[in-house]
């Protein structure tokens, strides 16, 4: 199927250029849509996209069940594949849309995983900030609580992006998309101790960068690296939950819901393009109120 590889390839370059899909976004449509063509060429042994059927995708689907894919994953699966034969059809790459009235399925809600603030106070505590790794990691676990952002956005920081004198960071989300966020005076004290005390010592006898974030080697600090130094820290704070770079980010949202911050308000420092999508902190926090009733009172 020659003719679907180059059709993928044009869905790609599409998303790319006119959506401006961020790389792991993209990543995660070319991944879905490689096992699904893969699939219909293999299995179903079919030699045209114009010959998919619904049933086709449905036994992709099933067999994507077979093989324990959770519920989400699905989604996620049928997302990519409904989004790339409406392409094609727009493209007239194909005659027709095998994936109309094809169904979602159930999805179980998962609630994210919140630190209290105890433990938030507990974890940016934790690095020892005698030493240049400690202050850095510090003004890393600060800005992360402090704004709300993802950790691939804080990542790709440079110094010139943060207004120490009007307190906030400039960040570029989903789809290159620019948010301003407010800081407050922790998160700007800690950004300011290691612009003036500690990044100097990371990007001293290497290149000149301007990334803000760097590691040991004077180079921007990678995911991977940060997502090393972050259970470091935990173990230290002694937080027995399970923690991602992303726990950060749902502990700010679900403490400003928490202390009664406008929902609309929270989708925009989070940069939602749908409110739906902030609206799980809200029932983060009514979670929160039963366990609070049911520890303290005295019925319950």
């Amino acid at each position: 199927m020659e003719k679907a590889k180059d059709a993928l390839a044009d869905y790609l370059h599409f998303l790319r250029i006119e959506r401006q899909l961020a790389d792991n976004t993209l990543s995660s449509y070319e991944r879905d849509l490689k096992s699904y063509l893969s699939y219909i060429e293999q299995v179903e042994q079919l030699k045209s996209l114009n010959e998919v059927e619904r049933v086709h995708i449905l036994n992709h689907l099933r067999h994507l069940k077979e093989q324990t894919h959770a519920s989400r994953t699905i989604a996620r699966h049928i997302s990519s594949i409904r989004s790339f034969h409406q392409f094609l059809v727009r493209e007239r790459i194909v005659e027709g849309d095998p994936t109309i009235h094809l169904e979602m399925p159930q999805m179980e809600k998962k609630l994210p995983n919140v630190l209290s603030i105890e433990e938030v106070d507990a974890l940016i505590e934790s690095p020892d900030t005698s030493k240049p790794n400690g202050v850095r990691d510090r003004a890393m676990l600060e800005l992360l609580y402090g704004s709300g952002m993802r950790i691939s956005e804080c990542l790709q920081l440079d110094a010139e992006d943060i207004n120490l004198t009007m307190g906030f960071v400039r960040c570029f989300g989903k789809g290159g998309k620019e948010r301003i966020l407010p800081l407050g005076q922790s998160a700007l004290g800690a950004c300011q101790t290691y612009l003036g005390e500690a990044r100097g010592e990371f990007a001293k006898n290497t290149q000149p960068t301007n990334a803000l974030f760097l590691n040991q080697r004077g180079k921007r600090l990678t995911r991977q690296g940060f997502w090393k130094l972050l259970k470091q820290h935990a173990q230290k704070a002694g937080i027995q939950k399970e923690l991602t770079p992303h726990t950060l980010r749902h502990s700010f949202a679900t403490h400003l819901v928490e202390n009664g911050a406008d929902l609309r308000a929270v989708q925009e420092m989070l940069g939602h393009a749908d409110i739906s999508t902030t609206q799980i902190y809200t029932h983060v926090s009514k979670t929160r109120l039963k366990e609070v009733y049911s520890q303290f009172h005295p019925r319950a």
